[in-house]
């Protein structure tokens, strides 16, 4: 199953939707939509004859990444039909011809992140401040919580359902784009087996990001509430990488 949650990507869902078919024609793939009012999801909808195993999430209540991720999982995992599952961007910044790359590395790993700074990974498209601005983000994850990746920032992952199942997601607090340390944090608490494989990211060329001041203060937040709300085990992480 693949997870693309969608708000206001009427310009990118088609786009990416075959993409996705193009590159795995007999995958599961939920439009996870969040209210969008530029008909993200009925564009989505007039997709499904097309794609059997295509189908259009209208989320109801507040909006926001995290969300709509917890949610979808939580669905998935009650269902209990997947034994991989795939998040990912609606914007085109996360190439759909690296998911083979995912799926076939989370048969040895419990989640496999699509990783920019890895050997062979990289961006494209991006100006050097939004670069620097990366990899500062991902250092001072590392430096708060000692989570021991490269790229704990990626929204391109493939998780085996097993290995979601170990981490409570009712738990989970984030809203925005701090699910994903969040959640690979979690993952690493858990002892869950974490790997890399890398992949060229591209800056989104239609729509509007989804990056605002709250969304911006919560990434801030997060690595510190992360790491003093697990008390003494995270200072051990901590000190582990010391």
């Amino acid at each position: 199953m693949v997870v693309i949650p969608t708000y206001n990507e009427a310009e990118n869902i088609e786009q990416i939707v075959r993409q996705v078919y193009s590159t795995l024609p007999e995958t599961h793939l939920w439009v996870v939509d969040d209210g969008s009012p530029d008909g993200t999801a009925e564009i989505a909808e007039g997709l499904r004859p097309q794609y059997e195993g295509l189908c259009i999430y209208r989320r109801e209540g507040p909006r926001g990444l995290g969300r709509a991720y917890r949610e979808a999982f939580s669905r998935l995992l009650q269902e209990g039909c997947y034994e991989y599952i795939v998040q990912m961007d609606a914007d085109l910044s996360h190439d759909p011809r690296y998911l083979p790359d995912l799926i076939r590395a989370a048969e040895e790993a419990d989640v496999v992140l699509g990783s920019r700074y890895v050997k062979g990974g990289g961006v494209r498209d991006w100006p050097f401040h939004r670069v620097l601005l990366s990899r500062w983000a991902n250092f001072y994850v590392h430096l708060i919580t000692g989570i021991p990746v490269r790229d704990a920032t990626s929204g391109f992952r493939c998780w085996r359902a097993s290995a979601l199942q170990r981490l409570n997601l009712e738990e989970v607090v984030s809203e925005g784009y701090a699910f994903a340390v969040e959640m690979v944090f979690r993952a690493y608490r858990a002892g869950l087996r974490i790997v890399e494989v890398p992949i060229v990211f591209t800056d989104r060329r239609h729509g509007r990001s989804k990056m605002t001041r709250r969304v911006i203060w919560e990434s801030v937040q997060m690595p510190w509430r992360l790491r003093f709300q697990y008390g003494d085990n995270g200072e051990r992480l901590f000190r582990k990488r010391l």
